[in-house]
């Protein structure tokens, strides 16, 4: 039998920001000193933590998390488990969710996180010179434990500790990436001023009941259809969008509209506009009641193909796109959009 919870209700502000850990956006467990009774790769899946009730391995109840033994002998060196993650997309940390969904009378009594920044690419030991941005902390278990995080640094790698031992469901790293700004202001048009790996943002959508917003934006293709950011079944007028704030602004060469897997869901047209907005600190509010930003059409309502990859270059209006901060996605009435990719030149 499967148990799950239903879904939190309330989040906090830095739950709204990109999860930089997340296995899809190529986060990765490297190393830890104890994983008897469940593996640290479960801390970085995407999917919430599940519970089956007569479900056992060889070592014990099978756990949809990272699980240590129970310690002995406590002491100095042995008064915590420990294990290292490389982030999939660096940046500055603004939240962490050390999740002890179903782990109730084995979850830790506290936790401590501590981050740093590799800047020759290798991957740290223990034994490095970590900074500590999440001091000892008390945990619940069967919850999601919420900490805001201070630090302004950019990190690389982050190490979750343990105190004494016990098992954690899944941990969220939030936060947001640090643009290069040289690169992205040097760019030939070869690079993806919209993707989350460069510093591009969803500021907001009208509707991502299926598939959330930021997915549209994440590395590579879609794995599945679950993948992308889908919208319900429209039953009225209208249509849905989404506006991404592009990591710099820049001058859009090509735009890429996939529809890969949504082949009975994917939207019937769509259409681009974009946005000069030199502030850069356009509001989900923003996106959805002012009428005095000033929009500008660069590619009209375009029929869109069943799992396509759709390469907008000429159809463009570049002559309208030479300095472009947000760019916002209409599709037509509803459906699905695993990636939106644009190109940009760098402003100089």
């Amino acid at each position: 039998m499967n148990i799950t919870f239903p879904p939190r209700i309330a989040r906090v502000s830095f739950q709204e920001k990109l999860d930089l850990a997340s296995e899809k956006v190529g986060g990765k467990t490297l190393e830890t000193n104890d994983e008897f009774f469940a593996p640290m790769e479960n801390l970085l899946k995407v999917a919430p933590a599940i519970f089956i009730a007569d479900k056992y391995v060889p070592t014990g109840k099978w756990m949809d998390g990272w699980e240590s033994r129970r310690k002995r002998n406590l002491g100095p060196g042995n008064d915590h488990d420990w294990c290292i993650i490389r982030l999939g997309i660096p940046g500055i940390i603004e939240g962490v969710n050390v999740d002890t969904a179903f782990f109730t009378g084995n979850f830790p009594e506290y936790c401590a996180l501590d981050a740093l920044e590799s800047t020759d690419g290798k991957d740290p030991s223990p034994a490095s010179a970590w900074t500590e941005i999440l001091p000892k902390s008390k945990l619940l278990g069967g919850t999601e434990n919420l900490f805001p995080i201070l630090s302004t640094k950019r990190f690389t790698h982050v190490r979750l500790r343990i105190f004494p031992d016990g098992g954690v469901a899944r941990l969220r790293v939030h936060g947001r990436v640090v643009a290069d700004e040289k690169t992205l202001a040097s760019s030939d048009g070869k690079t993806d001023f919209a993707a989350a790996a460069n510093g591009g943002v969803v500021v907001a959508s009208n509707d991502s009941y299926f598939g959330h917003h930021d997915q549209l934006i994440y590395p590579g293709r879609a794995a599945n259809m679950g993948e992308g950011w889908e919208t319900k079944r429209k039953r009225g007028p209208g249509f849905d969008w989404i506006v991404v704030r592009l990591a710099a602004t820049g001058a859009i060469q090509k735009i890429e509209v996939d529809t890969h897997f949504y082949k009975g869901n994917f939207p019937d047209m769509a259409s681009i506009e974009v946005l000069t907005h030199p502030s850069r600190d356009l509001s989900p509010w923003d996106c959805r009641d002012r009428t005095d930003l000033k929009w500008t059409e660069i590619l009209g309502k375009t029929k869109l193909k069943a799992d396509h990859n759709h390469v907008f270059e000429a159809e463009l209006k570049r002559d309208l796109a030479t300095k472009v901060d947000y760019v916002r996605l209409n599709i037509y009435p509803d459906g699905g959009i695993s990636r939106l990719r644009v190109y940009c030149k760098g402003s100089k």
